[in-house]
This record gives structure tokens, C-alpha cells and sequence, in this order.
């Protein structure tokens, strides 16, 4: 576990915790929130950067060292995303970009095929593409020939906190998939994300499970050890399952046996 590093975009994350600023009581929950979690990358809509707010600006809370994704909440378009994108860039936010395009507003579901178009014109333009999409592998081995830097299927949809509820597909992403798989939305338990982590995913994002639970900051710490604990399980090589109960010790041979 000591030189189990994640890298990203020429980045390197010890942490597999990735976290967000949105639905916070108040912005000043996310600096201590970082801060017990060791999340080292969080996510921010570029609608929620305002540099003239001084005092409420959201980058003042967010930490130096922490590695900030913007995305393109809002965009409907690949051509919205792609323009979100670059504004976030001039704004001095990064090459990184977390590629949100949703045209659903019923169920808030990623529109995929605009995802990737956006990808296939920003990955050419040097960003580090972090697209987030229904789990769907050629969809994933699209993305990855298009340069993106990790793919971002959705566990549930964004906000229910109901898990892992595409698990069968995540599993065929995780196990398809050159670049890393980062399970984002759904997730509304440290238990999920353990077994996300167990399945071999390469990081998980949690904002809404973390930001709206009665203690943010217990609960940022919370999926912390949820992810470490869930990634050295996978690392140790999980037991397989059976059918039928197996003993762990003899059986016969004891007394009058």
C-alpha cells in the first residue's frame, strides 16, 4: 500500500477519495472536510467560481494542494461543455476538466454520445478529460482512443446515495478498461464505496453522501478509511465464494470420532 499511487493527467494521488464542493451548509465545511478525508482532488462548477465574491468565493476554501476539477455543470451540448472548458482554463483552474454533459433533466442521466465529442475536441487541446457517463464499455474504449484520462461511469443516479446500482457494468469497465475507472454518483455510504474499491475501481468521487450527512466532516472522514480499507482488500486478492459452507478446521477425528 506504501508506493500504491493513482496517476492522472502527470499528477500523482495517494489518496483514492475524490470529493466535491456542492450542497455544504456553508463553504466553510470543505476546507475541514479536505482535511479529514485526505481528499486530494475536488470537484467545482465553473458557475460557482466568482472571483469578484471575495469572501464567498469558493476557491477560497479550497486548500493549495488540493487538485481542483472543475466540470461543465449546465452544459447541454458538447459545444457548451467544450466552451465551459475552456473558460475554466482561462480562469486559471487547470487542464483538468470533469465532462458533464446532460441533456436528461428528469433523471439527470449523462448524455454519452455528446460526452464524447466534447472529449475527442478537448483531449486534442491538451486538457486532462475526466469524462463522467452511463457505464457502457465500447463507450469506454471510445473515450479512452479519444485520450481521455480516466473514465467516470455513475454507480446510481447523481444524488440518490443508493449505490451501486450498475455493478454489473462497472465490473466489465473495471476489468476493460486501460485507463483508471473512477465510480462517481450514487454513492451514499462508506460501505459502497469499500465495495466500489473492492471491485477494483481506482477511485471513487463522493459529494452529496459527504456534504448533506449531519457531520460532513466525520463523514469525509468516514469514506476515507472506507476507500483505504476497500482498496487493500482488493490488493490482498479477495477469497472466492461458494455455495456450499466450507469448515475452517476439521470436522472428524475429536473425541469419539
Amino acid at each position: 500500500m506504501k508506493n500504491d499511487v493513482l496517476q492522472l493527467g502527470g499528477v500523482t494521488f495517494t489518496n483514492r477519495l475524490f470529493t466535491g464542493t456542492g450542497k455544504f451548509a456553508a463553504n466553510a465545511l470543505i476546507p475541514q472536510m479536505l482535511a479529514a478525508s485526505g481528499s486530494q482532488m475536488i470537484t467545482v462548477a465553473l458557475r460557482r467560481i466568482d472571483a469578484t465574491a471575495q469572501s464567498e468565493n469558493i476557491l477560497a476554501f479550497i486548500p493549495k494542494n488540493v487538485t481542483l476539477l472543475p466540470n461543465t455543470s449546465g452544459a447541454r451540448t458538447a459545444e457548451q461543455a467544450v466552451r465551459i472548458a475552456r473558460i475554466a482554463r482561462e480562469a486559471g483552474c487547470g487542464d483538468f476538466i470533469k465532462i458533464e454533459v446532460i441533456t436528461d433533466m428528469k433523471y439527470l442521466m449523462p448524455d454519452n454520445w455528446e460526452t464524447l465529442k466534447a472529449t475527442e475536441i478537448l483531449a486534442k487541446e491538451g486538457f486532462i478529460v475526466l469524462p463522467y457517463v452511463l457505464p457502457d464499455l465500447p463507450l469506454a474504449k471510445r473515450l479512452e482512443s479519444a485520450g481521455a484520462a480516466a473514465v467516470m461511469p455513475l454507480g446510481a443516479p447523481i444524488g440518490s446515495n443508493r449505490g451501486l446500482e450498475t455493478r454489473p457494468l462497472l465490473e466489465l469497465l473495471i476489468e476493460n478498461c486501460r485507463v483508471p475507472v473512477v465510480v462517481d454518483a450514487g454513492i451514499g455510504r462508506p460501505s459502497q464505496a469499500a465495495a466500489a474499491m473492492e471491485m477494483g475501481a481506482d477511485a471513487v468521487l463522493v459529494n452529496t453522501a459527504i456534504a448533506t450527512a449531519k457531520d460532513p466532516v466525520a463523514m469525509g472522514r468516514a469514506f476515507d478509511q472506507a476507500v483505504k480499507a476497500g482498496r487493500a482488500a482488493y490488493l490482498a486478492e479477495l477469497a472466492d465464494q461458494s455455495d456450499l459452507a466450507r469448515a475452517s478446521s476439521p470436522l472428524t477425528g475429536f473425541l469419539d470420532e
